[in-house]
């Protein structure tokens, strides 16, 4: 289950100005000029040599999950400059809105509820956590991680109101049932 990477993923893509090539032929030949052969395509793909150049040519029509690779590998190196700038914008003025369904539960003082409940929420962090999401994403970090990242960032601007209340309120972010980001 990786929510939270798949949710960067898809706002990754929405950032496309224009839509990736659509057909298997047109896809291969996109590749071929980003990897400089079809040597390089087939290893990307796991398919030879041969069989790239026969998606090439329309010779050939990939397997479904050959035609999945496909499409992902593009998506992969799509409009790259234009994902480096949103997320630019992201990361220093903009900031993300996260949109999920998930239980929170809570960790406060005594006299307050602590049970945790499934919300719906549409939130907009600041940038220094798009900032701080893009930065873990980059180096790797688990879903573990990346999760934390939002919950404090939801812990903070939603539930502690940018410190204004619940100052010793701790938010756990668990049991997701869809989370998308925005940026």
């Amino acid at each position: 289950m990786e929510e939270i990477e798949d949710a960067i993923e898809r706002a990754d893509q929405e950032a496309f100005t224009r839509e990736p090539p659509k057909t298997v032929q047109a896809q291969i030949r996109y590749l071929i000029r980003q990897l400089g052969s079809a040597r390089a395509v087939a290893a990307q793909i796991g398919v030879t040599a041969d069989s790239v150049n026969r998606y090439r040519r329309g010779a050939r029509t990939a397997r479904p999950d050959v035609a999945a690779k496909i499409d992902a590998a593009v998506r992969q190196r799509w409009q790259p400059r234009v994902r480096r700038q949103r997320r630019k914008q992201a990361a220093t003025t903009g900031g993300i809105t996260i949109e999920t369904r998930a239980r929170f539960g809570y960790t406060a003082p005594i006299g307050t509820t602590d049970d945790g409940r499934v919300r719906r929420l549409t939130v907009h962090l600041p940038p220094q956590y798009a900032q701080r999401l893009f930065d873990a994403r980059d180096a790797g970090a688990g879903e573990r991680q990346l999760r934390q990242i939002v919950a404090e960032g939801l812990q903070e601007t939603y539930f502690k109101d940018g410190g204004r209340r619940a100052d010793d309120l701790e938010v756990q972010f668990t049991d997701i049932d869809y989370l998308d980001l925005g940026c």
